[in-house]
């Protein structure tokens, strides 16, 4: 059983920056993927950012890439998402998961373990 955490989210002003934190805790070994997905009000819960413990380079979404980095400690106990340069369209509640999956796709069907989520406001 995995075990996930969010931490760090709130309010910024447009052009801020936030780092995200996901605590990790039980089984994940190195096949495992971890991803950051985020869900706006009345939208869908859409893939952010993701990569594997076992290495290569992380995927990020179109709408994210350049101004978010994903990072991890080498105890895989720690996930973070780095985001900069935000703007209003980032409001969302943002989720932690991992998958069993080898190179999961960029898609929640992927990924069976959800933290319950932190809120990040950007306002304008």
């Amino acid at each position: 059983q995995v075990q996930l955490v969010e931490s760090g989210g709130g309010l910024v002003q447009t052009g801020g920056s936030l780092r995200l934190s996901c605590a990790v805790s039980g089984r994940t070994g190195s096949n495992y993927a971890m991803g950051w997905f985020r869900q706006a009000p009345g939208k869908e819960r859409e893939f952010v950012a993701g990569f594997m413990w076992s290495g290569g380079p992380p995927n990020y979404a179109d709408s994210v890439k350049g101004r978010c980095t994903i990072a991890r400690n080498n105890a895989r106990t720690m996930v973070y998402l780095i985001m900069n340069r935000l703007v209003p369209e980032d409001t969302a509640v943002y989720y932690c998961a991992a998958s069993a999956d080898w190179n999961p796709a960029p898609d929640t069907s992927a990924y069976a373990y959800w933290g319950p989520g932190t809120q990040v406001t950007v306002s304008s």
